[in-house]
């Protein structure tokens, strides 16, 4: 891949689970790259720099960004718990504001946003699968999906202003990311033998294959467009049974029905409310879980012609190896 020696890269949210893995497949030796992000860590990869910026402070923001020429906009806040909406909301719609000003003001070359499949409407009626077309309505949508949503139109606006810009919607990516929250939380209930499964669908994809993506678009003449990244339409029951597989541990059992999802979210939220801890399993989460969800991401396909997926099988098996010595399994 040619890339100019002079650029410099900035990557927000660079310790995230995208943002880590966009600089794991950078080369650090062509051109200079920033990683950007709220705390640094003390083992935070070398021969980067790194600056402690909070994407709602506009005065460090704009600071960050002088002499830039590319920008990964990777940071945000994942949450569907409804105590945390207000803070999801002003993240991921005014933080990208933020961004898309400076980037704007500092004559930013490119701008490569990281959404999400959540900010993509569902399919009606016959259509079963979901691509770039479907419009999206704020009725039934998550807290989490409209800040996405908005942040897009973000986007669009900085895109109306000059900036070049392109849109990459993953649908729920799979990595060896903090199996404490996220998508990585699955990892951690498959390991603990939680014993439950649903039929949903959903689609799933590797954070390596994200990466990318993400990389091969920003260093495209591709603009103004926005894309879903997606490995695999698969059930959570094929999901669950082959991290139970990866880990070693039995397969979940206990078919989850509407009717009992229903139940054990609401059950779930009094024993949040009482104990003060978040729980993966809320309202959204629930329904989400029995719903069928598939994404035609063809259109990133013929864009990218060199581009491949990773197996799921592979992905998943890769991630319950890294997420053992993560964790001293």
């Amino acid at each position: 891949m040619n890339l100019n020696p002079k650029e410099t890269i900035l990557i927000t949210g660079a310790t995230g689970l995208v943002g880590s893995e966009i600089i794991n497949q950078l080369d650090c030796s062509r051109y200079h790259i920033i990683g950007m992000a709220r705390n640094i860590p003390e083992n935070a990869p070398k021969g980067i720099k790194w600056v402690s910026c909070d994407i709602l402070d506009v005065v460090a923001l704009e600071e960050a960004l002088k002499g830039v020429t590319q920008v990964y906009h990777c940071a945000g806040f994942v949450s569907f718990d409804p105590k945390l909406k207000d803070q999801v909301l002003k993240i991921n719609i005014e933080g990208t504001a933020n961004l898309v000003n400076c980037c704007i003001k500092n004559g930013v070359k490119k701008l490569l946003h990281v959404s999400s499949v959540a900010a993509i409407g569902e399919a009606k009626g016959a259509k079963r699968t979901i691509d770039e077309k479907v419009e999206w309505h704020e009725k039934g949508a998550s807290d989490y999906g409209k800040s996405k949503y908005l942040g897009e139109i973000e986007v669009w606006r900085g895109l109306c202003e000059g900036l070049d810009a392109v849109i990459i919607n993953p649908s729920i990516i799979i990595g060896a990311g903090d199996w404490n929250r996220g998508s990585t939380a699955m990892f951690k209930s498959v390991y603990d033998r939680f014993p439950w499964y649903t039929e949903g669908i959903h689609g799933f994809v590797d954070v390596k294959d994200v990466a990318q993506a993400a990389v091969l678009l920003m260093n495209s003449p591709i603009s103004g467009e926005r894309f879903i990244v997606n490995g695999a339409n698969i059930s959570y029951k094929m999901l669950f049974d082959l991290m139970a597989a990866g880990f070693n541990v039995p397969e979940p059992k206990k078919k989850v029905t509407p009717l009992m999802a229903e139940f054990v979210w609401r059950l779930k939220y009094l024993k949040s409310k009482l104990t003060g801890k978040s729980s993966i399993l809320n309202k959204s989460t629930a329904r989400t879980a029995l719903i069928i969800c598939e994404y035609d991401s063809s259109k990133l396909k013929n864009a990218l012609p060199e581009f491949h997926y990773t197996s799921i099988e592979n992905t998943i098996s890769r991630t319950c190896k890294a997420l053992q010595k993560k964790y001293g399994l």
